[in-house]
């Protein structure tokens, strides 16, 4: 069992902000922990427009808290975004998100990030290789 509070992953490792100031993602579950998938809260600030592409990865979005616009690059379409708005990235679609007010979103990516990971100039993460677990995680050679 894991129990992780996001206020024990503030100012860690975990914690990781957007180099430009835009958004904050509070990576709660990663590939490490081994569960198939990772789990964030990002909050994205009151004002910002955020582009990106989750190419390597399927990233399905709660919205908790604020409002803003989600923008489907591929097809043009704009959505509205408000608290109970769910989104589900299961083509890639490269995508913008405008922030009207601070946006709070829980975010399931699938493959898990490991942690690392930073969007490059097309706004993709990278695919990063989820390293083996020792100990009682570990795979059990099947003979």
């Amino acid at each position: 069992m894991i129990v992780r509070t996001t206020a024990e992953i503030t100012g860690t490792d975990r914690d990781v902000a957007d180099p430009k100031g835009n958004w904050r993602s509070k990576r709660i579950v990663l590939g490490g922990d081994h569960v198939g998938f990772s789990f964030h809260e990002t909050t994205i600030n009151a004002g910002s427009v955020n582009e990106f592409h989750y190419a390597n990865h399927v990233e399905a979005v709660w919205l908790v808290e604020g409002t803003g616009t989600l923008l489907d690059r591929e097809t043009g379409e704009t959505y509205p975004l408000a608290p109970g708005t769910m989104y589900l990235l299961d083509g890639h679609e490269r995508h913008t998100v405008t922030a009207d007010t601070e946006m709070r979103m829980l975010c399931v990516f699938n493959p898990p990030v490991v942690g690392t990971e930073v969007h490059d100039e097309n706004g993709v993460y990278p695919l990063v290789t989820v390293p083996q677990p020792a100990g009682k995680h570990a795979e059990t050679p099947v003979t």
